[in-house]
């Protein structure tokens, strides 16, 4: 199942937006042994999972992650896990696109 998933790194207060099609635990370990390199998660090492949204198909993630990409707003994504109607609204707009 792909989900998109951001991830928080408290030392830095930034937030990092991926899509994948592996368990969203499994990718956050990638990330903290810095599986990625040159990537812009190892700048740091205390990515922690912020939020996930589990898509239908990995077109509809990607476009849900260059969408949230897009905002560049960290208010966007902290509204994303307060408020899950945001969530699935961009799930409806994404939806077999």
């Amino acid at each position: 199942m792909p989900f998109v998933y951001i991830l928080y790194s408290p030392s830095s207060n930034q937030f990092y937006t991926g899509a994948t099609t592996v368990a969203v635990e499994s990718r956050l370990e990638w990330h903290l042994i810095k599986h990625y390199e040159n990537n812009f998660t190892t700048k740091t090492q205390d990515w922690e999972q912020f939020f996930e949204i589990e898509c239908d198909n990995m077109n509809q993630a990607l476009k849900i992650e260059k969408h949230i990409k897009s905002m560049k707003s960290k208010k966007y994504i902290t509204d994303l896990k307060k408020y899950p109607e945001i969530s699935e609204k961009l799930k409806l707009k994404y939806s077999s696109t």
